[in-house]
């Protein structure tokens, strides 16, 4: 057996160092906290993708990167353990920035650096976004209802992102990952309850306007140049649905074996993506059979679904409870790193290893907090948080977000890694084969790049 196919289990008893027996993760707490990272704010989005590339390329894009995430998945599953040939020494790589350091190198590593902080930090601004969008519609369906839908229910959306950010400040002094389990169980049940509100709200459209809107070539426009950099949009908010891969280690690394952590992150990562790809096939799907031509860019918030309101509201208030889990889980990765970094550059500081315990009521639990957790995580917080409000724009900042990261930090670094641990020859067939699909999604990105780009500038100057 080759040395990049070894078994997890037996390097675990070779090495006890290795073994996590006090870990209580298991297949189920992994599916929780993918579910909680991908079914996010993107779902809401799937309708809108689809109505501009039509009902052939928008399920085969849906189904593509559904695809392209699992292979990815499959990839950094395996690189959790790393034997490295230089030392001699089994690696465990507890984070995707530390897996691309140990098996890629320095220069390729910092460049992965700077792109894994730019991601975490930019969901932590489509959140915002989001949910600041979704504390929003909750106010304005209640206006329409009192008022009528003739009534003036316009709100701003910097006062509920100043709300949710404040939310976030409390949430962010959660000391670890770890910690997060209960959070991550419901946020993933909260995104399937907006979902499943999304899908019957469709459908529900559907049978009161007695056909299925759309058709296979998507929303019609008589400037073609628009058309390409709308459909560079979708494709872009497509792949930022599926962005998971930047937490999968530190998920790995909370599961408790045997069996092995890898045969367990695997089944997980299977049942997860399976799961949220046939979530957003049917919310994109019954919101532009819905609406056709006029599918709003958020399903729960744009066009037609004031009534009945109060459904509208709980279908809202989960995205938001959704959202400050999700929140969480991805930026809790930024906060170990930089903890963890300052804690090893200045082991003596009292400003790291001070920690003082509050207890606001009896009822409560003690509340621990930290100098520099506490002033790290509320200054990244009021920085998401300003970055979303300068660039309120939903659709655009979602293609963006998604296209600017996804060709590297899903495609490129696991492909290299997975050539690299499995010692891929140059030029023989599985080489070539992995190369290709490399190109192909990278010339995908561009163009996705492109498209939200322009619809940025589009959307910030009012061109």
């Amino acid at each position: 057996m080759a040395r990049g196919d070894y078994d997890e289990e037996e390097e675990q008893q070779q090495h006890p160092s290795l073994s996590h027996h006090n870990l209580t993760g298991t297949v189920w707490t992994a599916v929780a906290h993918i579910i909680t990272a991908v079914i996010g704010s993107g779902v809401l989005s799937l309708a809108w993708s689809i109505a501009q590339v039509g009902w052939i390329a928008g399920p085969v894009s849906l189904l593509l990167f559904g695809f392209f995430t699992l292979v990815s998945a499959y990839f950094i599953c395996d690189i959790h353990l790393y034997f490295d040939p230089k030392n001699g020494n089994t690696i465990m790589n507890q984070s995707y920035l530390q897996a691309v350091h140990t098996v890629l190198g320095y220069k390729r590593g910092l460049a992965c650096g700077c792109l894994f902080y730019f991601s975490i930090f930019k969901t932590g601004v489509v959140y915002t976004i989001t949910s600041a969008i979704s504390m929003r519609a909750i106010r304005r369906s209640n206006c329409y209802h009192k008022e009528g839908h003739d009534a003036a229910c316009e709100f701003e959306n910097k006062y509920y992102m100043l709300m949710f950010g404040i939310i976030q400040t409390v949430a962010s002094q959660i000391p670890n990952i770890f910690h997060t389990k209960w959070l991550s169980i419901i946020a993933a049940i909260m995104s399937f309850t907006y979902s499943f509100i999304g899908i019957g709200l469709g459908l529900a459209q559907v049978i009161g306007n007695g056909k299925i809107e759309g058709n296979i070539y998507g929303i019609s426009t008589t400037n073609p140049t628009q058309k390409v950099w709308l459909v560079g949009q979708a494709i872009g908010d497509i792949a930022f649905s599926f962005n998971f891969s930047l937490i999968l280690l530190e998920i790995q690394s909370t599961l408790k074996s045997p069996p092995s952590q890898k045969v367990t992150m695997k089944k997980a990562s299977t049942i997860a993506i399976f799961t949220s790809t046939i979530f957003y096939l049917c919310c994109g799907a019954s919101g532009y059979a819905a609406f056709g031509d006029l599918t709003p860019g958020n399903l729960l918030t744009g066009f037609g679904f004031y009534e009945p309101y109060w459904l509208v509201d709980f279908g809202n208030a989960c995205i938001v409870l959704h959202l400050v889990g999700g929140y969480q889980v991805y930026s809790q990765t930024l906060f170990a790193i930089v903890e963890r970094w300052y804690a090893e550059k200045f082991p003596e500081s009292a400003f790291a290893k001070d920690t003082r315990s509050m207890k606001a009521s009896s009822l409560l639990p003690e509340f621990r907090l930290n100098p520099l957790r506490l002033c790290f995580r509320t200054t990244y917080v009021i920085l998401t948080m300003s970055v979303g409000m300068l660039f309120p724009y939903f659709n655009e900042v979602l293609a963006f977000a998604g296209s600017i990261i996804f060709w590297p930090l899903t495609i490129y670094f696991p492909v290299e890694m997975h050539f690299v641990q499995r010692k891929v020859v140059p030029w023989s067939g599985k080489w070539i084969i992995l190369r290709i699909y490399t190109i192909i999604c990278l010339l995908v990105t561009i163009f996705t790049l492109v498209g939200s780009i322009e619809g940025l500038i589009a959307k910030r100057f009012g061109k």
